[in-house]
């Protein structure tokens, strides 16, 4: 599998549309309130990197990190095609932001991602990276459709 990650500025449709994908993806499994998605606006803000992942000229999936200050991240918009999950993309991009944390001297960091059982790979993947269950972190409050997770650096 030869994949191409790269910084994105966000600007093309193709990258676009994926972010509304993803958007909806977290709409259908998770209650309005309850989803914690940045929109693409969101994801165009200073302390915030994004990353798309290409194969063979196609758009395939993206991640971000948010920088919290005090040497700290939280990894955000992490996506896959729905047809190309479980061919270890998103290893592949959490690797890459696990990386970027590190060159950046990160001492930590955190994630939000769901309770339902749709998020159970996802957080199945997080733990095999060592992160672990924690509390509500920065902005976040209690929520029983939200899972926190945090990995020390």
């Amino acid at each position: 599998m030869t994949i191409d990650i790269r910084p994105d500025d966000l600007t093309s449709a193709e990258m676009a549309d994926l972010i509304a994908i993803h958007a909806q993806t977290m709409l259908a499994s998770s209650p309005p309130e309850s989803c914690h998605f940045l929109p693409i606006d969101g994801l165009r803000q200073p302390s915030v990197s994004v990353w798309s992942m290409w194969e063979n000229g196609a758009l395939i999936g993206c991640g971000a990190l948010k920088d919290l200050g005090n040497g700290e991240g939280e990894i955000k918009s992490m996506h896959t095609r729905a047809h190309l999950r479980g061919r270890g993309i998103g290893r592949l991009m959490l690797e890459h932001i696990l990386g970027v944390a590190r060159a950046r001297g990160y001492t930590g960091l955190w994630l939000e991602t769901g309770s339902m059982d749709a998020f159970i790979p996802a957080r199945r993947l997080y733990e095999s990276y060592g992160f672990s269950y924690c509390g509500p972190f920065g902005d976040y409050a209690e929520d029983p459709n939200s899972v926190f997770m945090c990995l020390q650096m």
